[in-house]
């Protein structure tokens, strides 16, 4: 999925409503790279982290990204994200970035995401994310293959 970002207008008040189990979670640890000044995690970060785990949570279903370029002229890109910073996450914390529900439609699909610490498990980020499946020659909407998801 493409890094490509915008922020909505929109809210995450759904995500806390429609909490349920994670359908994929991510390890994340926090490096000095991650931090600003006075150690805690820098904002635009934690779309980096939430995008590993969309990432990550293609390829334990089998769907690598570079051939799905390949193979049908697709990539996923960010459409829209809403976030709410709970927390901060701070050097050395380890962190979980988990996908809790997915919505498919034609030519997107919405995921609400939470990035929890490890040791307590605060929820430190909820955010709603779309992405969106363009060609990869144009950057027009294109149907999601139907073999990607079956």
């Amino acid at each position: 999925m493409s890094s490509s970002t915008n922020t909505s207008k929109g809210t995450c008040e759904s995500a806390e409503k429609t909490h349920s189990d994670p359908v994929f979670s991510w390890p994340v640890r926090i490096y000095w790279e991650d931090t600003d000044a006075g150690g805690v995690v820098y904002y635009a970060n934690y779309l980096r982290f939430l995008e590993r785990a969309r990432t990550e949570w293609l390829r334990s279903l089998g769907i690598d990204q570079s051939q799905v370029r390949e193979r049908h002229g697709v990539v996923f890109v960010v459409r829209e994200a809403a976030i709410e910073y709970l927390a901060p996450a701070k050097l050395d914390d380890t962190l979980e970035a988990t996908i809790h529900t997915i919505e498919r439609r034609s030519a997107s699909m919405t995921f609400t995401q939470r990035i929890l610490r490890s040791g307590d498990g605060a929820v430190l980020v909820i955010a709603s994310v779309r992405v969106a499946c363009v060609a990869a020659s144009d950057f027009k909407p294109q149907r999601i293959p139907d073999s990607l998801f079956s």
